[in-house]
């Protein structure tokens, strides 16, 4: 285990986008990090090391979540380096690999999309989450939270990407499942739904929005950043909102406000 005192926080997803900007804010607060993904160390060595220059420690964990084994290998190897674990930002995550109408999309589609983003981060929470409580009751100065990044496609339909949807709903309840479940150890469990944010998910998309915002569709009149979300996370992790266990913090713009 790492000698130094520093909270220790696992973002899912975490070198690139919306993870990534997690992670620097995380980063420059002063936490010690595990950054997940999917591709080799080689290919994330620039983003680990520009989170390492602000001082703390940082490991790269490769691992799948939709693999129940590769789920607890990182588990294991988190508890073999620092020992404890007190954040957990759920944020990885898969858009369907072509949009499609509801009525055409494929059960492998869905599965896919399901399998990492709801049951890998659903079951990642259950294991971190008996850690945590593990920690807490051997020390009840412990503090930790779970940050579930959702999306506000947990409650705006998009026919073309309907196992997207889905998932993002059912983790919006997962959140308030393990945030009634865990508050009788004081860790809180919340949920961010980003709007429009620009990462490598919505390239594919620019043109578009960039006409939709430019015609009104959100109220802050520009694309969401990766550190818009960043430092809602920020909060979140430092205790800034204790008693909103459960609770969905909206990183849209206003574009989710009803208007006329």
């Amino acid at each position: 285990m790492k000698p130094d005192h520093r909270q220790v926080a696992l973002i899912t997803g975490g070198s690139r986008g919306i993870g990534f900007g997690c992670a620097e804010q995380l980063a420059r607060a002063g936490f010690n990090l595990v950054v997940n993904g999917v591709r080799n160390a080689d290919a994330v060595a620039t983003e680990l090391e520009r989170l390492r220059r602000y001082g703390g420690d940082v490991i790269y964990c490769r691992a799948d979540i939709a693999s129940g084994q590769e789920r607890n290998d990182m588990l294991a190897r988190i508890k073999k380096h620092y020992g404890r674990l007190h954040v957990l930002i759920n944020n990885a995550g898969v858009a369907p690999a072509q949009r499609r109408d509801i009525l055409e999309t494929t059960e492998e589609s869905f599965n896919t999309v399901l399998g990492i983003n709801l049951k890998g981060t659903y079951f990642l929470t259950q294991a971190a989450a008996n850690w945590m409580v593990a920690q807490k009751q051997k020390n009840h100065h412990f503090q930790g939270c779970i940050i579930n990044i959702s999306s506000i496609s947990a409650a705006v339909a998009s026919v073309s990407r309907g196992e997207y949807c889905i998932a993002k709903a059912g983790l919006s309840m997962a959140t308030k499942l393990f945030a009634a479940r865990l508050g009788e150890y004081n860790i809180p469990v919340y949920e961010i739904q980003p709007g429009i944010i620009k990462t490598d998910m919505t390239a594919g998309v620019v043109d578009k929005y960039d006409q939709l915002i430019a015609e009104g569709l959100c109220i802050t009149e520009r694309w969401g950043l990766p550190d818009d979300v960043g430092q809602a996370a920020l909060a979140l992790a430092t205790g800034q909102f204790p008693y909103s266990t459960g609770q969905v913090v909206m990183v849209d713009g206003g574009l989710t406000i009803p208007r006329l």
